[in-house]
C-alpha cells in the first residue's frame, strides 16, 4: 500500500500505544500494538519489495499474499510476475490488488485495466478475488476531489465491472476513517465485497458500516514478512473457500 497511508496508520498506532503504555499497570491482558493478532498469517507486497524470497516467507509462516498489480490506468508493477507467481509456486494462496485513482478515470475503466494486467481470477483454489485498494490520496486531496456520492458511484462502477469480468466481487481494502470521510460510511458494499481493513493497532477497532466482521486485517507495515503484515480472519480451509468461491 502507499507510504502515505502507512504514515497515517503508524501515527495512529503510536498514539494508541502511548495510551496503552500509560494504562498498562492497571489493565490486565492488554496486547502491545506490535503483537500479531489471531488469524492465518499473510502479507502484501508491491514494487517496493522488489524480488521477494518467497520460500523464506513461507517457512516463516505466511500462507497468503496480495500483490500490487496496477494503479489507475498508467502503472503496472514491474515485479508483479515474480511476486504473483512466486507466492503461488511456494504454496501460498495469492491475489492481486489495484490502487484506485478515482480522480483520473472511471471505476469501470480501471477495473478493466486491472483485469487486463494481472487482476483476473481463476477457480484453481489458490487465487483470491482481486482487491480494490481505496484509501488516502498520496497525490493530493484525501477524497480525490470527489463528493461522497460520487465516490460511492465510482466504487460501484469498479466492483460491478470487476464482477462482470470475473464473476467475483472484489475485496475492498480501506480504513474506517477514510471510508467514513470519503463515502459517508456507506454500507452498500458490505453484503458482497469482503473487507480488508487497515489498522496498525492492538485491536481492529470499529469497522466501516455494514461489515459485521473483517476478512483480512493489515495490522503492521513491517515485521516477519516482506511488505505489510496481514492476517486472514479464519482458518486455511476457510480461505480456500473464498479463493474457490465455494467448495473446490
Amino acid at each position: 500500500m502507499h507510504r502515505r497511508m502507512r504514515t497515517a496508520l503508524r501515527a495512529a498506532a503510536t498514539a494508541l500505544l502511548a495510551t496503552v503504555t500509560l494504562t498498562a499497570s492497571v489493565t490486565l491482558g492488554a496486547a502491545p500494538a506490535s503483537a500479531a493478532p489471531a488469524g492465518l498469517p499473510g502479507m502484501d507486497v508491491s514494487s517496493y519489495q522488489g524480488n521477494v524470497n518467497w520460500s523464506a516467507a513461507w517457512n516463516n509462516g505466511a500462507r497468503f499474499a496480495y500483490v500490487k498489480a496496477t494503479e489507475g490506468t498508467y502503472y503496472t508493477n514491474a515485479y508483479f510476475a515474480q511476486q504473483y507467481n512466486g507466492s503461488y509456486n511456494v504454496g501460498m494462496i495469492r491475489g492481486a490488488y489495484h490502487f484506485a485513482r478515482p480522480d483520473t478515470t472511471s471505476g469501470a475503466t480501471q477495473a478493466n485495466y486491472f483485469v487486463d494486467h494481472g487482476g483476473g481470477w481463476s477457480r484453481d483454489g489458490r487465487t483470491l478475488p482481486g482487491a480494490l485498494d481505496i484509501e488516502y490520496n498520496p497525490y493530493g486531496a484525501t477524497c480525490y476531489g470527489l463528493s461522497q456520492a460520487s465516490m460511492r458511484s465510482w466504487i460501484a462502477s469498479f466492483v460491478n465491472q470487476y464482477y462482470a469480468r470475473t464473476g467475483r466481487w472484489a475485496t475492498i481494502y480501506t480504513t474506517t476513517d477514510w471510508w467514513s470521510t470519503c463515502t459517508g460510511n456507506t454500507s452498500q458494499f458490505a453484503s458482497n465485497n469482503p473487507l480488508w481493513i487497515a489498522r496498525y493497532s492492538s485491536s481492529v477497532g470499529t469497522l466501516p458500516a455494514g461489515w459485521g466482521t473483517y476478512s483480512f486485517w493489515q495490522w503492521a507495515s513491517s515485521g516477519t514478512f516482506p511488505g505489510d503484515q496481514n492476517v486472514w480472519n479464519g482458518t486455511l480451509d476457510r480461505l480456500k473457500v473464498l479463493a474457490c468461491n465455494g467448495p473446490c
